[in-house]
Parts: structure tokens; C-alpha cells; sequence
């Protein structure tokens, strides 16, 4: 009875040990300086009033809902799109490349489009495409053959511009942000909406 029972014993803690141990194997390190603090993505940025984070943000969602309830969208099964650059017409650097980047993302992401490569990436498929077809690393049943991409029905394209004011201690800045949708076979604008954001802020932060 004592043998049984310290068998029991010591399954118990052999299984107490398992746990224990593979609980410290699967916890991930904590590396903190003190210094650094991670924040919600989505929270409002008031630090400057330059573009930023919730200006991307609120101009992703805007436009990409938009386009979403274009009727032109719906006319076509699954029309294939490409982005041209959006021109910045402002006084400062935006990128607008990640603009269109969370646009496209979110437009993707309901199914009722697809996207072709944009033009800053064409070289990059071109390039792909070569290479696959030059020398003899490829299979020639396997390798993507030259002449086969498809030609997109529609490009987005934009604009974003400012007007920045200053008065006494007061700096107001109005940004503007213009996206259309264009048939490239036609030429027609089928689409096209305009997001309008203001910031004001007071002498200490600009």
C-alpha cells in the first residue's frame, strides 16, 4: 500500500514539473527599457498637426467605403484594378504610397475587386517574368510564360493638397485628398470622392 501510494505521490509531482516547465518554455521574454510604452493604433494623434496616423487612417476608411458602394464595382463581376501614384501637392512629405497601400487593402479585402501589380511595381513583374523564361532554371511547363498579363479595367489615381494659415499664436492647415476611379479603356471617371480634414493647434506645436 505505501509503494502504491508513493507511486501516486510521485506521478503527481512528475506531472506538476511537466506543467510547470512547459508553461516557462511557451511564456515569451519581457525586454523592457522603461523608456518605451506600446499604444492603440487607432487612438486620435494630437502631437503636431502635421499628417499623420489618424489622417491615414480616417482617409483609408472613407475612401475605400466609398468606392465599396460604387455602383460601377457591382456592373462588373470582379473588375481588375491598378493604383497610379497619388500626386502630393503639399508643402510637407506624406507618403502616399501607404495611403493607397491601406485603400487598396481594404478594398481587397471585401472580394469584389482585384488588383493588378501598380505601375511603381511593374518593373519588378517584368523583371520576374524574364527571368523565369531566360537559361534553363525553369521548367518550360512550369515557368510563367511572357505575353499572358492581364490588362486592368480601371486605375485609381489622386491628389492631396493643403492650405496652411497662420494667425498670431494659431496655425490651421486644411488638407484635401481627391480619388477617382478611371476606365482605362474608355477614359471615363466612373468614381471619384474627396475626404476634407482640418487641423488647428496653437503656437507650441508647430
Amino acid at each position: 500500500m505505501n509503494q502504491s501510494k508513493h507511486l501516486h505521490i510521485n506521478l503527481a509531482i512528475s506531472l506538476a514539473l511537466s506543467v510547470a516547465l512547459t508553461g516557462c518554455a511557451t511564456k515569451s521574454p519581457n525586454l523592457s527599457s522603461g523608456n518605451v510604452e506600446y499604444g492603440d493604433s487607432k487612438t486620435v494623434e494630437t502631437l503636431t498637426n502635421e499628417f499623420g496616423s489618424t489622417d491615414l487612417q480616417s482617409i483609408a476608411e472613407s475612401m475605400s467605403s466609398s468606392l465599396l458602394q460604387s455602383p460601377v464595382l457591382a456592373a462588373k463581376s470582379r473588375p481588375l484594378v491598378t493604383v497610379a501614384e497619388v500626386k502630393n501637392r503639399t508643402s510637407e512629405y506624406i507618403d502616399t504610397k501607404s495611403i493607397t497601400d491601406s485603400i487598396r487593402t481594404r478594398i481587397l479585402k471585401s472580394g469584389l475587386v482585384r488588383f493588378a501589380v501598380d505601375t511603381s511595381a511593374m518593373q519588378t513583374q517584368v523583371d520576374e517574368i524574364t527571368r523565369q523564361n531566360q537559361g534553363n532554371l525553369y521548367k518550360k511547363s512550369k515557368s510563367k510564360k511572357i505575353g499572358q498579363m492581364e490588362g486592368a479595367d480601371f486605375r485609381i489615381e489622386g491628389t492631396i493638397t493643403s492650405i496652411v494659415k497662420r494667425a498670431d499664436d494659431v496655425k490651421d492647415v486644411y488638407y484635401k485628398f481627391s480619388l477617382q476611379l478611371i476606365d482605362n479603356e474608355s477614359g471615363v471617371m466612373e468614381w471619384a470622392d474627396e475626404k476634407e480634414i482640418r487641423k488647428t493647434s496653437n503656437k507650441s506645436l508647430y
